[in-house]
């Protein structure tokens, strides 16, 4: 995502075929919700019962698409509107796609004449949107209610829900059984996949929860619970007699718990020394891969495709869809891909792409795409022994810039409405304390819910975005509200105050990141952040951050500081004949004697010097001079492990 971008949504032509047909019209409306305890829970066994779904289904397929949650009215990244997420695409087309603007170099190396970014493509006069991005207009068609009902009332949202998987029952022929494992086709259809792996994998997703049961409060406070069925044995092979394709499979890395096909990035010379849109490599082989990069689109996902499969633009590992989280392998893992803006990161690192908007107003992806995500993640970080944390699997916003002059241009997706908790739980491993109150390391950890920071700029500069679950937390100069948020000398070299801005990370602290403790006085906790004391609200009664233990450094004994770089490289005397030293260039920051920042890893200096399409000309540097990486603020840095002395918290 870019810094500073203001998105205008395109609204889509008037679409006036129903997805499906022959299903009457439910008559009436639903009343107003109310705030009554249970009232979701009754709303989806009216629902259920009025269109003959089986409630464990309706609650599933919910819970699969937004984890019963409404969002206040406001729509997904991909235009899905309410507990059944039902699309009207109207933000499923924006106008500046992920690279598509801005000033960062995608690559990120100095060795070579900047990659950077071009203008993003006109969408297609008259391109038909996909069914995936229509089922609000084929539940209006359905149940006879208005759209904008169907997008505003939560009963009606539901009802419209139950009355599509009632339709694609009825379409297939099959009878409005009260077994939910009758519905396994029905299922596969709603996800709206295209082919019939992606249709399957969202299905088995919904049986998975129909078999764990599942139970929460909701964002609007409702108690929603789905009983275990744990002996539900799904008729899997309904979905063959869906007509769907079959996904092109080629030479894909993914686990056989996602739906992944190769749809890859080009590899071409065009003269003069420029190619694109990566490097061949043979990692890790001739590199480690140590880190997992998340990103956000910022486009749709036909248009983010078009893009990556652009020799002149540039590239990343996969692609994530919204709707059902169908992945879209584009390079091979042992390639260096074009996505991180820092060189060093790229040529360690796996870039995801996920199909969303960080800017768009109240901006949710769904929980398809979570879980997904979360099981290629797994997968990455088991085949190249990458830890599980946040100094390892970083948000693009978390990439330092390489240099000075590259800090106030680095991108800043996926964002403070990204699910960091929530996604970490996926992963297996839970932000959770590991040491008591008097501990020296927190973790980041808000109730993302019910924390809800005022963010401005999403639509237009200095206007207030629409409320909104945020993991992040912001940092003050001292313990008060009222006091001004921390300074980030790389963004603003004149000094000026941080801001509320929603591309804003100088004074932002993002769930699961571990800061070193600086001090605490009452409901507020100091940490150690860009070389300053930063202070957040942490009440007792409702923490925003949880403790930890942890390992942490500072400048040796008689340094009064040591510099900061955005990358490690080796020492000059490690560059053989023929390559040319690259600079061991600090950032505009110092680590300060007496402050302490969470240690994330030991890593030798190293650098890929891949200039040309012919990949014999191309080295791998290993220095003597090895660094620690640190998180520092709201992106990791390095420092040199000769500058600094590391100890337990």
């Amino acid at each position: 995502m870019l810094r500073s971008t203001s998105l205008r949504r395109v609204a889509p032509a008037v679409l006036l075929l129903p997805l499906l047909s022959g299903a009457p019209a439910a008559t009436g409306t639903a009343t107003a919700d109310q705030p009554e305890a249970g009232l979701l829970q009754r709303q989806f066994a009216v629902a259920a019962e009025r269109h003959g779904v089986p409630q464990s289904v309706l609650l599933a397929v919910s819970y699969l698409q937004s984890r019963w949650d409404t969002h206040g009215g406001a729509p997904s990244v991909t235009g899905g509107y309410g507990p059944m997420h039902l699309t009207d695409a109207v933000t499923a087309l924006a106008e500046a796609p992920h690279h598509a603007d801005g000033t960062e170099d995608a690559r990120g190396d100095d060795a070579r004449a900047p990659r950077l970014p071009k203008p993003a493509p006109e969408p297609e006069p008259g391109a038909a949107l996909p069914a995936r991005l229509r089922t609000l207009e084929q539940a209006a068609e359905l149940t006879g209610r208005p759209a904008e009902e169907l997008r505003t009332s939560t009963a009606a949202n539901i009802d419209g829900g139950a009355a599509l998987l009632a339709a694609v029952q009825r379409a297939a022929g099959l009878p409005a059984s009260t077994d939910p494992a009758d519905w396994y086709g029905a299922v596969a259809r709603y996800s709206g996949a295209d082919d019939s792996a992606t249709a399957a994998t969202y299905a088995n997703d919904v049986f998975d929860v129909i078999r764990s049961g599942e139970s929460r409060t909701t964002d609007s406070g409702q108690e929603v619970t789905l009983a275990a069925d744990p002996d539900v044995a799904p008729a899997t092979g309904q979905v063959a007699a869906l007509g769907l394709r079959a996904p092109a499979k080629g030479p894909v890395e993914c686990p056989e718990s996602v739906a992944c096909e190769w749809i890859p990035a080009p590899y071409e010379e065009f003269g003069d020394g420029d190619y694109g849109n990566h490097d061949k490599a043979d990692r890790p082989v001739s590199q480690s891969v140590d880190y997992i990069v998340i990103h956000d689109t910022e486009g749709s996902w036909a248009t983010t495709l078009k893009l990556v499969q652009d020799p002149t633009y540039v590239s990343w590992q996969y692609t994530l869809r919204s709707s059902d989280g169908h992945v879209a392998q584009h390079l091979a893992l042992k390639d260096v891909g074009w996505h991180a803006g820092n060189w060093f990161l790229n040529a360690k690192s796996v870039g995801l792409e996920h199909e969303g908007f960080l800017t768009s107003p109240d901006s949710w992806y769904t929980e398809a795409m979570y879980r997904s995500s979360a099981r290629l993640v797994r997968y990455l970080a088991k085949r190249y022994g990458i830890p599980l944390d946040r100094q390892h699997v970083l948000g693009h916003d978390n990439v330092p810039g390489p240099t000075a002059a590259s800090v106030r241009g680095m991108h800043t997706d996926p964002g403070p409405y990204w699910d960091w908790a929530h996604y970490f739980q996926l992963l297996g491993r839970p932000i959770t304390p590991s040491a008591g109150p008097a501990a020296g390391v927190v973790t980041i950890r808000p109730d993302y819910a019910s924390h809800q920071p005022v963010y401005t700029g999403c639509v237009k500069a200095g206007e207030a975005c629409a409320p909104h679950g945020s993991g992040a937390v912001r940092l003050h100069t001292s313990p008060s509200a009222d006091a001004p948020l921390v300074k980030d000398i790389g963004l603003r070299p004149g000094g000026q105050d941080s801001t509320t801005g929603v591309n804003d990370t100088g004074a932002r602290a993002s769930t699961g990141q571990s800061y070193a403790v600086a001090e605490r006085q009452g409901d507020w906790t100091a940490i150690w952040y860009l070389g300053q004391k930063a202070w957040f609200h942490n009440p007792k009664e409702e923490p925003t951050a949880v403790n930890v233990r942890g390992s942490v450094l500072t400048p040796k004994e008689g340094l009064a500081s040591v510099p900061v770089y955005g990358r490690a490289y080796p020492e000059a005397a490690a560059y053989p004949a023929g390559v040319p030293v690259q600079a061991v260039s600090p950032l505009p920051y110092k680590l300060l004697a007496g402050q302490r920042y969470v240690v994330g890893g030991r890593t030798a200096g190293e650098y890929l010097y891949a200039p040309t399409f012919d990949t014999a000309g191309h080295a791998v540097v290993r220095g003597q001079e090895e660094y620690y990486e640190i998180q520092f603020g709201h992106r990791v840095a390095f420092v040199k492990a000769a500058d600094v002395r590391v100890s337990q918290a």
